[in-house]
Order: C-alpha cells, then structure tokens, then sequence
C-alpha cells in the first residue's frame, strides 16, 4: 500500500508515456518547443508495464492513467495497454490526450482494454484554437472525441482550460456543446506548469469565475460532497440531470488532503503531487537489476514523503522544475 504520513492512499497512477507534444499549447511549452528527453533516457515498453504491474499487484493501485506529453505519439501504446489489461490485477484504465489521432486509433485502444479517455479542448473556435495551440488541428480533436464515443470510451471527458482575452467568454457555450453531445465538461483552472514560467496569479480565471460565468445560462446545483471522493473536480448538476459539469481549483480550491495519487514520469521517476521538485530514480533500480520486492520498498519510501499540500495557496509557491509535458498532468 503506498501511504503517506498525513493517511492518505495513493490508489490512482499517472503514467507519463512521452514528453513530446504535437501541439504548443501557450499554458504549457514555448511555439519552438523543449529539448524532448532522449530516448534511452525513456522507460520502455516492457519497463512501464512492469512498474504498473508492481504498482497494482504490490501497492493497491486500481486506476491507471496514461498521460504525456502526447501519449498518442508513443507508437508502442496499443501494446501497452492491452498488456496492463492483462495483469492478474487489472486496473481500471483511461487516457489523457489532445484527442488528434484519436480518430484512428480510438476502437484498437477500446479493443486493447481501453476504458475511457480524457481529451483536451479549450475552445470551439478554430481561430482560437490556432491561437492558444499554435497548430490548426481543431477539426482533428472533435473528430477524435467522436471516434472515442463511438468507440464506447466513456464517459468522454473535455478538460478545458480558460485564458483572459482568448476564450474566458465561452464557458456556457463549452457546456452546451458537450452536453448536447454527451460528453463531460471539466474546467481546469490554468496552473502554473509552462515550461516558459510566464504563469500569474493576477488575472487568472478562477473557479469562481467559471461558474459564475455557467450560472448565466444554466442551473447547477452542487453534487452530494460524499459522491466526489478524491476526485479533484467539483462537480454540478446541470439544469436537474441527468448532465455533470466539472471544475478543478487546483489554484483556488485545493483538493490535496484527498489526493490518492502518485506519478510516474516518462523517464521513469517517481513524483508524489504534480508540484513536486523532488524524484525519485525507479529507472536507475529497474536497470541496476532490483527485483519488484525492492522496487515496491522504493516506491513506497517516497510516498511517505509525500508532502502535505501542493503549494500553490502560497502567493510566493515557486513553479516545478520541469513542465507539464515532461511530468504528465
């Protein structure tokens, strides 16, 4: 069991299969990029389904999350996950992605044991797509959340990300769509997790703001405290049900005495919030021969140092030395 010392249970591993993006998201990495890791410096294929494997069948994980970078550029992902869906344990699966070439891959990833994904989508303007991911790829993201709820990915969940003066006047327009769609609507408050440090608190749009700006349109009313668990959305029902919108406050409305998860990055190290500064090295163990036994000691020794908060209700909380497309969000 991975514990830390405030009681907390890690039951839920992010495993970030790449660094690389085939977007430039202005909230993530600069329009020429990062220096991508190298690939020795990666896990390989049998390595990440061999952590996933001591992670559920030694330490109680139950959900696994695949994330990047893009996970969809690791060509090995199908095989992955048909393999983890293999496990004598076998987690519950999702996948977090920009959703371009989902629509090509969606029913094999169903097929391999796939549960649901998540898909980014900020705005339904392609204009502004271009804008906030310097790529023209708008079409490509609505069709691959097609493909997903064909496939049967479900629920299909849309994060969305809101920015001053791009997008922060469509969050009633964002929810309308999804519903009328069936999917689910989560809005992510922007985190301070671009590789270019260019992130301020002044200014933000806030989960306050967000629904504020739904209440204009829609009637939510709170779901019962008890059915969000540690999950890190709050969640409305809208206008009675049977529809739920989402808002994650990672900046206002901290979530981290629930948080039951623990990370795993693309370069094979360990990180306990998605704030950390600190690893630690399971791909120096793996290589150096140590047994799951040993692995398992590692990974649960880092957990117990798991911090009590993640820092960012501090006004002076410095940002992570690495950025989301190298750590997974």
């Amino acid at each position: 069991m991975l514990v830390d010392t405030y009681g907390r249970v890690a039951t839920d591993l992010r495993v970030s299969l790449t660094d690389r993006c085939n977007l430039r998201c202005t909230y993530c990495m600069p329009e020429e990029g990062l220096q991508w890791l190298a690939k020795p410096d990666l896990l390989t294929d049998d390595e990440i389904v061999r952590l996933v494997d001591v992670a559920v069948s030694r330490l109680g994980i139950r959900e696994v999350r695949f994330t990047g970078g893009e996970p969809l550029l690791r060509p090995g992902l199908v095989a992955i996950v048909e393999r983890c869906a293999a496990l004598a344990a076998r987690p519950r699966m999702s996948l977090t992605t920009n959703g371009i070439g989902l629509k090509r891959t969606a029913h094999a990833l169903k097929a391999a044991g796939l549960d649901r994904v998540n898909v980014s989508l900020d705005t339904l303007r392609p204009d502004v797509f271009k804008t906030l991911t310097r790529r023209d790829r708008h079409a490509d993201v609505v069709a691959g959340l097609e493909a997903a709820h064909d496939a049967g990915l479900t629920p299909v969940k849309i994060n969305t990300v809101l920015m001053p003066g791009l997008n922060d006047d469509e969050a009633p327009d964002l929810l309308a769509w999804a519903v009328e769609r069936g999917y689910e609507l989560r809005f992510i408050e922007q985190m301070p997790l671009d590789a270019q440090h260019g992130w301020k608190r002044e200014g933000m749009i806030t989960a306050g703001d967000i629904l504020t700006s739904l209440r204009t349109r829609f009637t939510l009313t709170p779901e019962d405290e008890s059915v969000r668990g540690a999950a890190p959305a709050e969640r409305w029902i809208v206008d009675g049900g049977p529809h739920r919108v989402g808002v994650i406050g990672s900046v206002t409305r901290p979530f981290c005495a629930a948080c039951d998860r623990t990370r795993l990055t693309a370069d094979g190290q360990i990180r306990t919030c998605l704030f950390a500064t600190e690893e630690t090295d399971l791909r120096a163990a793996l290589r150096s021969g140590a047994g799951d036994e040993e692995i398992a000691r590692i990974w649960k020794l880092a957990m117990w140092g798991k911090k009590a908060g993640s820092g960012l209700d501090d006004p002076s909380f410095l940002q992570p030395s690495r950025p989301m497309s190298a750590i997974g969000g």
